[in-house]
């Protein structure tokens, strides 16, 4: 159990709530979320199975197969799927514009991007790339809360981003904290872990750190 010296020597003591606001997340896990058209073993894209319907920024996934391949959701973008040709602005909104020319949203597609962090062996979380990518045309699925605290026990996932170059690292840990404390119950004991976790990560860079920490609980 947390003492009250570990958290006063927590770098999340000073900013730490009484309790952390957070969305929760209404999607039924079961329920696929994309399908994957591109795929590799650091990361994969998925189409999102409805127009802007792709999971969040930061949300954990998994794609099925034997071993289920494990990723964070660092980037979604939608574009039209008419090569050379992007969407006009029409001046309208999107309700005006579905009465009037519906065609427009058929040839609009979402996608997300996701850094792969591990895979699942039974029930057991593998912090490790996986030996094969996920398999193209792939469901994505998002992860159960349990899945999610599988992969969050440990501070693993949190040094797979920041080594991470071409995606926004400070941003994507603040979402992912953000998510993973809700799977976490929201315990102050956790936030405390990732802390001092994070800490030890950016030991040599103070002001990133508490920039990081301030917005994760804020």
């Amino acid at each position: 159990m947390e003492t009250i010296k570990e958290r006063e020597r927590s770098p999340l003591s000073r900013f730490l709530p009484e309790s952390l606001p957070l969305p929760s997340d209404a999607e039924d896990e079961r329920t696929h979320v994309g399908e994957v058209v591109e795929s590799s073993t650091t990361e994969l894209i998925a189409q999102a199975r409805e127009l802007h319907g792709a999971p969040s920024f930061g949300q954990f996934i998994r794609v099925e197969a034997a071993m289920p391949v494990v990723g964070i959701v660092f980037n979604v973008f939608t574009h039209s799927i008419e090569p050379n040709r992007r969407p006009t602005a029409y001046g309208k909104t999107e309700e005006e514009l579905r009465l009037e020319q519906p065609q427009i949203f058929e040839l609009l597609r979402t996608e997300f991007q996701a850094l792969v962090i591990g895979y699942l062996d039974g029930d057991e979380a593998v912090q490790i790339l996986p030996p094969q990518p996920a398999h193209i045309h792939s469901f994505a699925y998002l992860c159960s809360d349990e899945q999610v605290r599988a992969f969050t026990r440990s501070d693993d996932y949190l040094r797979s981003i920041l080594n991470t170059s071409k995606i926004p690292t400070d941003e994507l840990v603040i979402a992912v904290l953000r998510h993973t404390v809700r799977a976490h119950a929201h315990a102050p004991s956790y936030l405390v872990q990732m802390g001092k976790e994070l800490s030890r990560l950016l030991s040599d860079d103070y002001d990133r750190l508490s920039s990081i920490i301030r917005r994760v609980v804020n």
